[in-house]
């Protein structure tokens, strides 16, 4: 029997469960017990909270994994660009020095051993950029996201008064730091949802769903990043978005993916979900061609004509 497709994507645009918010809740009190606990920690000021997906109510149902940023407030990093690069020296001044010696480095590895301390090495690993947490007595599994504040800075009054944009900056394992825009993506976000009659975030979750099965009938060689799927979305016209059916918003919204992926130069300026980072560079982890496959394979999966 062919699949309904219609009452599938009826199901996968479906927010979590009050019972799955729930245990998003519980693992995030669970992670600020395990560092608030730590005598390692004692005396640095920092703040708890969940980003990525669940922050931004894009996760999909029994989508288990949570990030959970752990945010110190000791520092702040910051760079210069536009009218603040001839004023980089008011700019630096503007900025009290840090009297201790500890950075973002330090902070990560002292969240890394309050996680160990809680929960034991076994179900503590390191990645690139966060520490994993997978233990039974944890709720849901746990990305947990050392950084810091950070601000992009594009000028400074005569006042000292800065023109900024505020986002986070997590320590690498590899390379250089990642500077991130949590916030920016969350208001985009909902400006988004709002302009397209809450069918953004819709099919966000529902093309959240197709790289999984993709790679199981040996369709797509691996699944991208859940992120990067967000941010295809994004960059969709509104106007492609609001049709009678699912099907034919999520034939409209590949058809966009594939025919602005066929080249760099059509998608050179998509941004990523912050509406500040574009997507396609030499240092982002994916690629336009890797958005192209997913689109194509996507298309000829749901039969679309």
């Amino acid at each position: 029997m062919a699949r309904d497709w219609e009452d599938t994507l009826r199901a996968w645009v479906k927010p979590p469960s009050d019972n799955e918010d729930d245990k998003r809740k519980r693992t995030e009190a669970q992670i600020k017990k395990a560092i608030g606990t730590s005598p390692i920690l004692k005396g640095v000021s920092y703040k708890v909270y969940a980003k990525g997906s669940y922050a931004n109510n894009t996760n999909v149902r029994l989508d288990y994994d949570v990030d959970i940023a752990v945010e110190c407030d000791e520092f702040c990093y910051h760079d210069v660009q536009g009218a603040a690069k001839d004023k980089k020296a008011l700019v630096d001044a503007a900025f009290r020095p840090y009297g201790k010696d500890y950075g973002l480095k330090a902070f990560k590895a002292d969240i890394e051993a309050a996680l160990v301390d809680f929960y034991g090495r076994t179900a503590v690993t390191r990645g690139n950029m966060a520490l994993r947490v997978r233990e039974a007595k944890l709720t849901l599994p746990a990305d947990v996201v050392p950084c810091c504040k950070y601000l992009l800075i594009s000028d400074i009054d005569s006042r000292g008064a800065l023109t900024s944009r505020q986002g986070t900056r997590l320590h690498s394992d590899r390379g250089a730091d990642i500077n991130n825009w949590p916030q920016q993506q969350l208001e985009s976000g909902i400006q988004k949802n709002k302009l397209t009659g809450r069918r953004y975030k819709r099919m966000v979750r529902a093309l959240k769903r197709l790289p999984t099965e993709l790679v199981k009938e040996g369709r797509l060689a691996q699944e991208l990043p859940s992120f990067l799927v967000e941010c295809l979305l994004y960059n969709v016209p509104n106007d492609q978005f609001g049709s009678t059916t699912y099907r034919d918003d999520m034939r409209s919204v590949l058809a966009c993916i594939f025919n602005s992926t066929i080249a760099e130069d059509k998608c050179h300026e998509w941004v990523e979900a912050n509406n500040i980072k574009y997507l396609f560079r030499p240092s982002q982890p994916w690629t336009y061609e890797q958005a192209h496959e997913l689109a194509d394979a996507a298309w000829n999966y749901m039969g679309l004509r």
